[in-house]
This record gives structure tokens, C-alpha cells and sequence, in this order.
């Protein structure tokens, strides 16, 4: 600014002078629609006002509209997605675009023409992000899919700090709402988590992230005493073991993916005379 008024004022400056305003004034507005960022991999450059974003994480994309930024896409693998989720983004007019869970079809990507993406860091692994880097400025948030956890680093990269923290604490409130709620309902009863896949059936952990933290940590549930130590997100296990779980109330979900059936495996539960004898499958204490 200083050297373009000076510029300005000197009528005897010589074409070369302004030729070098000029450029300099081109570089600074370069400046101005890009910025260097830190993610899980290092610095990245991106663009600062992205006008096709993708997001490839639908919680990710769930908290930015939330924020009051609506991302242009988002990749949606529609048989694990909460049921709102869709309808809210087609309220919003995200392009919901279908992809098969933990997978990326790059030409697919490549064809979408994003000027950004943004995914989750947690997990990924270095070669996956150098794919998706071919294709657009890729941003991996160092964290997982946790509200609390990624929503101030969107925050922090869009500037929207104080939207985000007016949103967590909306957040908190309800949830504190609803830990009442359960508190009153259910006591200290123990809650199972059940996922019943084609080839075996895993109980959801109490001290990993994600879905555990939620209904072990935030909600505060009770897992079963005997897998109270457990810090894996999804362990396998075997239904002979079933009689020792105990639990007051079962949560189960028939994992469903594309090419991927369980029903099999769930009728072989259900059919199970240890199954069939357990305290929370005879009081009617199981969800779906």
C-alpha cells in the first residue's frame, strides 16, 4: 500500500517503477485468495475462499454447515449414514456424492474438479493423501470424526472461531440434557453394543474415539464388567462368551454395506439358544 502511494504521488516515475508496482500489485492479491496451512502431513497451500469444496468425511461436512460454511460436496456412503443426514444436505444443496466406506475412486474425485478437499487425518495413511493431493489442495485434519476434536480445526481454517465455540456449546448443553435423561432412565445398568457383520460380531469398546467416546465418555453408559478395559473401537469376539457379557440393554447393528451381507449372521444370533437366554433379549431390552 505505502509503496503504490508513493508510486502514485512521484509523476516522474519511470515505466519500470510502475511496471513494478504493478506486478507487486499481483502478487498481493495472489496473497489474498491463498494460504498456507498445517495438517497431518505438513504445510499445505490452499485456496482461502474455496469454491468447490469436498468433503469426505459427511460428519466434517455436517459441522462446517453447522458453522455457516456449506461445503459444495460431500462423499456419502449411504448405508451406514444417520438417516437426517441426507435430507439435511440436500436442504442445503450439497452435492452428495456415493462412495464405498474407507475407499476413494480418484478418477471419480479427479472428475468432480474440487479447488479443495478436506478429509479426515486420523488413520490415513501417507499414500492415500498423496493421491488425493493429484487432484485438488488436500487438507487432513489431524484428529477423527469427534465434534469436540475436529470442529475448532474447520474452525481455525475458515475462520470461524467464535461460531464454532457458540455451536459446541449448544452442543454441550444437549448433551448434558440428555446424560439427565439416561441417568434417570437407566441408572448404572450396563449397555452393550453389538455390530453383527458377515463373518463375525464385534463389541464396541468404552476408551477409544469416535462412536465409544459418545456413548461411553459424553453420555456416560455403563459397558458390561467384563469388557470394561477394552480399548479398541470394534473387538471381534466369540458367542460362546455371551452368557459371561451380562448387559441390561443391547444396541445391535447389522452392518450393511455394498457386496457386504449380514443378515445370515444375524438370524445365527438370533437363533442362538446363549442369545436367546440373555436377561436384555428376554426383558425386550434390545435396540436396533
Amino acid at each position: 500500500m505505502a509503496v503504490s502511494l508513493v508510486l502514485g504521488a512521484c509523476s516522474s516515475a519511470s515505466n519500470a517503477a510502475n511496471t513494478g508496482a504493478e506486478k507487486a500489485a499481483n502478487e498481493g492479491t495472489t496473497a489474498n485468495v491463498s494460504k498456507t496451512v498445517h495438517d497431518t502431513f505438513g504445510d499445505v497451500v490452499i485456496p482461502a475462499e474455496p469454491k468447490n469444496l469436498l468433503v469426505t468425511n459427511s460428519s466434517y461436512a455436517e459441522y462446517l454447515i453447522e458453522m455457516g460454511i456449506v461445503p459444495q460436496m460431500v462423499l456419502m456412503t449411504f448405508e451406514v449414514e444417520p438417516e437426517y443426514r441426507a435430507p439435511y444436505f440436500e436442504k442445503h444443496g450439497v452435492k452428495m456424492i456415493e462412495s464405498d466406506q474407507y475407499q476413494y475412486n480418484y478418477e471419480q474425485l479427479l472428475a468432480l474438479s474440487p479447488d479443495l478437499i478436506l478429509t479426515q487425518g486420523g488413520g490415513m495413511e501417507k499414500t492415500v493423501y498423496d493421491e488425493l493431493s493429484k487432484i485438488a489442495p488436500t487438507v487432513a485434519l489431524n484428529t477423527n470424526s469427534e465434534m469436540e476434536a475436529a470442529m475448532p480445526l474447520m474452525a481455525e481454517l475458515f475462520d470461524k472461531t467464535a461460531e464454532s465455540a457458540k455451536v459446541l456449546a449448544e452442543n454441550e448443553e444437549k448433551v448434558e440434557q440428555a446424560k439427565t435423561k439416561i441417568a434417570q432412565a437407566i441408572g448404572d445398568k450396563t449397555v452393550l453394543v453389538l455390530r453383527v457383520e458377515s463373518t463375525r460380531y464385534r463389541y464396541l469398546g468404552s476408551k477409544a474415539g469416535d462412536s465409544s467416546k459418545f456413548f461411553y465418555q459424553t453420555l456416560g453408559l455403563h459397558i458390561p464388567e467384563i469388557f470394561k478395559d477394552s480399548e479398541d473401537w470394534f473387538t471381534p469376539f466369540s458367542l460362546e462368551i455371551l452368557p459371561d457379557i451380562k448387559p441390561d440393554y443391547i444396541f445391535l447393528e447389522e452392518r450393511a454395506l455394498k457386496g457386504y451381507d449380514a443378515s445370515q449372521s444375524l438370524k445365527d444370533l438370533e437363533n442362538n439358544p446363549l442369545w436367546q437366554n440373555m436377561d436384555a433379549v428376554k426383558n425386550g431390552h434390545v435396540f436396533r
